[in-house]
């Protein structure tokens, strides 16, 4: 079996990572990102709610509820005006198929790097159990 240094590794993790930055899906991304920058409805409800946030957090370091309450009725009003805009609802959903391929590539690697241990050492792949579990006798009996 081939070895391989922890740098050779890592610059394959950089290749497979253009790989990714080159798909379909993160260029939509891009694309609804760039939308929702440009868009001067979101920009300025952003900006609103950051400022109204910055009150808060002095609201609530004075202890004055009342009007932390307000304030953050505002801030959810606000944050729902946001969520029904159009280009940001879009931008949610191409997060959240970018994120579902990170998830589903680092999940391949996981997996395939556990397989490949309990493969090397003799082990059973279906119990997850490297080889020197299984010839120790610590396996299960039933």
């Amino acid at each position: 079996m081939a070895e391989y240094t922890r740098k050779q590794v890592l610059d394959e993790a950089k290749g497979l990572a253009q790989m990714l930055a080159s798909t379909e899906e993160i260029d939509r991304f891009k694309q609804v990102e760039a939308k929702i920058n440009n868009n001067k409805k979101v920009q300025q409800l952003i900006t609103k709610i950051k400022t109204l946030q910055k009150q808060a957090v002095n609201f609530q370091a004075y202890e004055k509820t009342e009007a932390l309450k307000k304030v953050e009725a505002e801030i959810d009003r606000l944050q729902a005006e946001i969520d029904d805009i159009p280009v940001v609802q879009e931008f949610k959903e191409t997060q959240i198929v970018v994120n579902d391929i990170l998830q589903l590539v680092s999940g391949t690697i996981a997996r395939e790097v556990t397989n490949d241990v309990i493969s090397s050492t003799g082990g059973d792949l279906l119990s997850g159990e490297t080889g020197s579990k299984t010839n120790n006798g610590s396996a299960c009996s039933h």
